[in-house]
């Protein structure tokens, strides 16, 4: 009886290894296989069927879930794979349809549910809370009302819900033993005539562990979340996460309305979370737990988040602790982030990293932000490159407690702050700078730096200024580069052109200054994109720039550490914004590699 049992087992091993696909659809049954002729109803069974190799498809709907994969894939080529179905809508929210709401007064309605509606999380008695947040003396809820997809603001008092609505819509909660009350404010509508959703649930795609490696999350509208604070010495939960993970690509999402944060790419949970006392010391045994809970290269980040938007979020859009290294985001438009300001805090931003190992933040669009991009402690090998920022409120730009080296090339910071550095070891090269520049002389914190390419620490520092580079930019305007005139480490300045007022520092030998020339910046929405009109003076390439390479930039101070590329390879900044080559003999100053003159240049 041996031998046919030696036959059929490599029959069922390789019947194995073959990727199945598992359909989802409102039409199906839980109790169905997933075949495409009899679907799953919910998009976590099939979660808990999918192995790796598997792709689970989700046809058109809306799916109100939260999804907590319990595995993931076993490598980058054989991952698990949640996608809307071709051409089919589909949206994944963490809220439910409310009815039955009642008039009270004028605009007010208000509308009563059982607390076992919710289940094990009530978002309306959940407070937002943790290091770095501040309330602005009141208490603020993870909970929120929608009308018709876009949400209402959380009232400080009843009293405030109970007179007529303003330009803003307000909505206030109270849970006692029983049930949860609502009270909103429609003006002119009948809610029971409408889309009226309530948040229901924390988060939409987060597995509750960490580890769950190389997964695929595409082509979904993912909205409603009420997510917590995500600081970076806690668990980071956002609307979408990875949870301490490996390998994920997350990829043309429309991610939208989450409390907090939209995608997380952050740190594990303990029981340290929220416990720094708002220090940094707090913050050093935060990186040192992370060390011990396998923060290192064959284990965690190596993430993709690409060709997604991601709006209203009141936190962040993207946020990530330590889980970012060695990630890649490109291709997102980022907006509206922490514009209602209810709340405020240390954390709030369109991409807010701490520990930007060997990352890359490349074409990304980002605007009407509270601060564009904040990169907070450990950037290193990090680049920001081919980068549209506009309208943000605060900056473009804020890299805090940094070592270096850190590279910041051929973007368009076109908001009227640009950057704020509290950090050393940046190199900014052929950037369009709009906006002013905000540089401390001294931040006595001792903050980390690794060995190259790696989490492993190489030591601590405090963060003295200097040390930074500037090669091939154009400065408009606000910019003022005096406060590097008198900064402890040596500073690299050549081939920049300051205009309608912009000031060199003393250390640039020959900048080209023209006080007089206005490069008459137009940022112009058109039905196919976005378009920069400028102004070029043919005078501005007259003067012989290098192309800056690994050679030209040299070594950090402190982390002793060179320009290069994540795989240590050295790096030439040979291509423009939009990917043109770049004159290698004398490359054009600026993002763009093109002809002096009034062009409109498509930027998005």
């Amino acid at each position: 009886m041996k031998p046919p049992v030696l036959i059929v087992l490599p029959v069922l091993m390789l019947a194995s290894l073959h990727a199945a696909e598992l359909h989802v659809a409102l039409t199906g049954q839980d109790a169905n296989p997933g075949s495409q002729a009899a679907p799953l109803r919910t998009i976590q069974a099939a979660a808990k069927l999918a192995q790796a190799g598997d792709v689970i498809t989700v046809h058109g709907g809306v799916y109100r879930e939260r999804i907590a994969p319990p595995r993931g894939g076993t490598s980058d080529q054989n991952r698990i794979t949640y996608q809307a179905a071709a051409g089919e809508k589909v949206a994944i929210t963490g809220s439910e349809v409310a009815k039955n709401w009642e008039k009270v007064q004028a605009d007010t309605w208000k509308m009563t549910l059982p607390n076992g509606f919710f289940g094990g999380f009530n978002p309306y008695s959940d407070l937002i809370r943790g290091d770095w947040f501040d309330g602005k003396g009141r208490a603020h809820h993870t909970g929120a009302v929608y009308l018709n997809g876009e949400w209402l603001t959380e009232a400080a008092t009843l009293d405030e819900v109970l007179k007529p609505a303003a330009a803003s819509p307000l909505w206030f909660g109270q849970v006692d033993a029983a049930t949860t009350t609502l009270w909103a404010q429609f003006k002119g509508v009948d809610p029971n005539a409408q889309q009226v959703e309530i948040n229901v649930r924390q988060t939409v795609f987060y597995p509750e562990k960490p580890g769950v490696d190389y997964l695929t999350v595409r082509g979904f509208t993912l909205c409603h979340a009420a997510t917590p604070w995500a600081p970076p010495t806690a668990e980071q939960i956002g609307l979408i996460g990875t949870h301490w993970s490996k390998g994920w690509i997350i990829e043309n999402n429309v991610v939208s309305h989450s409390v907090c944060s939209g995608i997380a790419l952050g740190k594990h949970g303990d029981k340290w979370d929220n416990t720094s006392a708002n220090s940094a010391e707090g913050y050093v045994k935060t990186i040192e737990r992370g060390l011990q809970n396998g923060w290192h290269k064959g284990t965690i980040g190596h993430h993709i988040v690409r060709n997604n938007t991601i709006a209203h979020c009141e936190q962040t859009g993207i946020v990530g602790s330590l889980g970012a290294a060695f990630s890649t985001v490109t291709g997102n438009t980022i907006h509206d982030i922490h514009v209602r300001r209810l709340f405020t805090g240390a954390e709030m931003a369109g991409i807010k990293f701490h520990g930007a190992i060997d990352v890359e933040i490349s074409h990304n669009h980002i605007y009407r932000t509270c601060l564009g991009l904040w990169l907070d402690w450990m950037a290193q090998g990090t680049r920001v490159t081919r980068n549209l920022f506009h309208d943000n409120a605060d900056r473009d730009l804020f890299v805090e407690v940094n070592h270096g080296p850190f590279l910041v090339d051929n973007n368009l910071f076109l908001s009227p702050a640009t950057l704020l550095t509290v950090s050393q070891g940046g190199a900014y090269v052929h950037n369009l700078i709009a906006g002013g520049l905000n540089s401390a002389p001294f931040d006595g914190r001792l903050t980390p730096y690794h060995k190259p390419h790696s989490t492993a620490l190489g030591g601590m520092h405090d963060n003295p200024r200097g040390d930074d580079r500037y090669y091939n930019n154009i400065f408009v305007e606000g910019w003022n580069a005096s406060p590097y005139d008198t900064v402890k480490f040596p500073v690299w300045m050549q081939g920049n052109v300051f205009l309608k007022g912009a000031k060199p520092s003393t250390h640039e030998a020959a900048p080209l200054v023209n006080a007089a020339f206005d490069p008459a910046l137009k940022l112009l929405e058109k039905p196919d994109g976005w378009y920069l009109e400028m102004t070029a003076d043919p005078a501005w390439n007259a003067v012989t720039r290098p192309l800056v390479t690994t050679a030209v930039l040299g070594k950090t101070k402190i982390a002793e550490c060179a320009y290069e590329n994540p795989d240590a390879s050295p790096l030439r900044i040979d291509t423009d914004y939009n990917g043109k080559p770049r004159d290698a003999a004398n490359p054009a100053v600026g993002p763009f590699e093109s002809a002096a003159g009034t062009r409109s240049i498509k930027v998005w």
